[in-house]
């Protein structure tokens, strides 16, 4: 039998010497082995070779690509200009240190004794009830008594899923998800099973056929495809976890931006959340609201992670919020949500673009003579970081063809120019970018 290494070096050379170009489609391995006068299972162990060394990458449904070369990663615009990040999505307005710095002074002078004291995973009760206003929507409001505090919103995802899915266990989430869930369940010792989707969102079928007790799921403004499950399949979907009996955590990070709807089913689900979109990356609090059997579980679980929220930054959070600073800073970023994505539609009109009116984000489903993996590439050659939709795909290989776009993050110029630039990328030929 043929050493299935040897051939895999001569392909890889082949790639090297750019006899085989990034985006170039390799023979399905039926052909390939019937070709090179080997078994399909030698030519099985060949691709895999060459996924391993990262030269390729195979995609269900389309076959196996040569990969991109490592970018370059020039400036977009100005000599000397930096990278443009669309890949991190979070939006601080320009005078937001003007409008927290009130409370800091506030807690400096007032609050600092307390809050340099230790605290625990229920804070206080005034902070407690300050997050059950602000997470209250759709008509439901949080028993006080059941909110739980994490330094940030990943720890309060961290907490909900150790409290709720044992070792070994498995947890359903969409077929592409948030992916620091994929860092957690691989600490964790978790299998995350993909669930279909569709435009509407997670599909009620795919959950009984998941044989699971838990369901991690993002039902609005979900992280990347910026959807929005409409109330019939919210109802579907509450019908189904209450009849198989399966637990919900739902991450409502970016529900603040979207319409007033409840979790899906208030007496089974966890709400996760946090403070870092509403404010800053830098400046979070992390929130898990438990219904009232699951509190004491996933208290002990933020307790024995060591995920518990520091006083200062309670304290901080409690006052901005008590205040209307966290509020008034809402408003104002709901606004810019609005005109990004305005501005977004215009920008790349014409192409196949996914997400709600009122998101930090959008899902870009790639024309067909690119591959999103290619096209990155590109992307990042002309300083321009976009996210790729393997970044969030739960199986290696199942990726859709699409980008991420973060839009909240970057100047508006900035963002302008660069939506420019990905537009005329995307109706150009990969091919421009062969390099020999």
């Amino acid at each position: 039998m043929a050493d299935y290494r040897l051939i895999a070096d001569r392909l890889a050379a082949d790639i090297a010497a750019g006899r085989l170009k990034p985006g170039d489609r390799l023979p399905p391995q039926r052909a390939f082995a019937r070709r090179h006068g080997i078994a399909g299972s030698t030519a099985a162990r060949v691709y895999g070779d060459l996924v391993r060394r990262g030269v390729v990458v195979g995609e269900v449904g389309r076959g196996t690509f040569v990969r991109a070369r490592p970018p370059v990663e020039p400036p977009l615009g100005d000599p000397g200009g930096a990278r443009v990040d669309l890949e991190l999505n979070f939006c601080v307005l320009p005078d937001q240190p003007d409008l927290l710095a009130p409370g800091l002074d506030r807690l400096i002078r007032h609050d600092l004794p307390d809050a340099l004291t230790p605290i625990g995973v229920r804070g206080t009760p005034a902070a407690r009830a300050a997050v059950a206003r602000l997470t209250a929507r759709g008509g439901w409001t949080p028993d006080d008594r059941h909110v739980l505090f994490t330094g940030n919103g990943r720890q309060a995802i961290a907490a909900a899923v150790s409290a709720l899915v044992p070792v070994g266990g498995r947890l359903g989430v969409e077929a592409v998800t948030y992916p620091v869930v994929k860092a957690i369940a691989a600490r964790s010792g978790i299998t995350l099973v993909p669930l279909p989707v569709d435009d509407a969102g997670v599909l009620p079928r795919a959950i009984r056929a998941a044989d699971v007790r838990a369901v991690y799921l993002q039902p609005t403004l979900h992280n990347p495809l910026g959807t929005t499950m409409p109330a019939q399949r919210r109802a579907e979907l509450a019908d189904t976890v209450r009849d198989l009996d399966v637990q919900v955590i739902e991450d409502a990070i970016y529900a603040f931006l979207g319409p007033d709807l409840p979790p899906l089913a208030p007496e089974r689900t966890t709400v996760v959340d946090s403070l870092s979109k509403r404010l800053a990356p830098g400046l979070t609090v992390g929130f898990a609201v438990p219904p009232g059997h699951l509190v004491d579980r996933v208290a002990a679980a933020a307790r024995s992670g060591g995920w518990a929220v520091g006083h200062f930054a309670l304290t901080a959070a409690a006052g901005w919020l008590a205040d209307g600073t966290v509020q008034s800073i809402v408003d104002r970023k709901r606004a810019v949500a609005l005109t990004r994505q305005r501005l977004a539609r215009e920008r790349l009109a014409g192409f196949d673009i996914h997400s709600d009116p009122g998101a930090y984000h959008c899902w870009w489903r790639l024309p067909d003579h690119w591959r999103a993996e290619t096209f990155v590439a590109a992307a990042a050659r002309r300083g321009i970081a976009v996210t790729p939709a393997a970044a969030f795909a739960v199986v290696p290989g199942h990726a859709p063809n699409a980008v991420r776009l973060a839009l909240a993050s970057t100047p508006e110029p900035t963002l302008t120019a660069a939506l420019d630039v990905l537009a005329a990328l995307a109706a150009g030929s990969p091919e421009d970018e062969a390099v020999d």
